[in-house]
């Protein structure tokens, strides 16, 4: 929570197109009363525009780790979003590798039994990749809710991306019904 007593989401983005629209994420949290703060991969960053989610959510979009010693200037999350998950970043977090700040976060957002929603983002090939594959599978098991295929189908490669069917509102949905909360 947040200091208004308001619950406190992390819409985190990883490096894809899509990363362009969480805004939508954002209103309709905002809409449910919710504070909402972005953290973008260093990717993700590229495709966001950051000056209007700041203005938007009152917090600085993060992308890095905070210095050591340094007071965090965001709230703590009570749930986390993240979508678009790229394959690089769903493998990485599902073998437990910090190397970004948003990684970091959903690591430590597992261990510590958050609700967390994930949606990959990438194409049919890269999804269908073993590994990919199985950092799905364990991720759903250590709790966290992956919307797939039935949800976001992943477009064939070199295609562009189905980018218009993205379910944010479906994403929000899945946060308010997840298990945990």
């Amino acid at each position: 929570m947040n200091d208004q007593g308001e619950p406190v989401l992390y819409a985190i983005v990883t490096g894809s197109p899509i990363a362009g629209d969480v805004g939508t994420l954002v209103d309709l949290a905002q809409a449910d009363g919710w504070d909402v703060c972005v953290v973008a991969s260093p990717y993700g960053r590229r495709f966001i525009d950051v000056d209007a989610l700041e203005a938007k959510t009152g917090h600085p979009v993060r992308s890095e780790y905070k210095d050591p010693g340094t007071p965090d200037v965001l709230p703590e999350a009570d749930a986390i979003a993240v979508a678009p998950l790229t394959c690089n970043s769903l493998a990485k977090w599902a073998a437990g590798i910090s190397d970004t700040l948003p990684l970091g976060l959903v690591v430590e957002g597992v261990g510590k039994r958050l609700p967390i929603v994930a949606v990959p983002a990438s194409n049919r090939a890269q999804i269908s990749f073993p590994a990919i594959q199985s950092g799905m599978r364990n991720l759903a098991e250590w709790g966290v809710t992956i919307l797939g295929e039935d949800v976001y189908p992943q477009p064939e490669p070199g295609t562009g991306g189905h980018r218009h069917l993205f379910p944010w509102p479906l994403i929000w949905r899945a946060v308010l019904e997840h298990p945990w909360r």
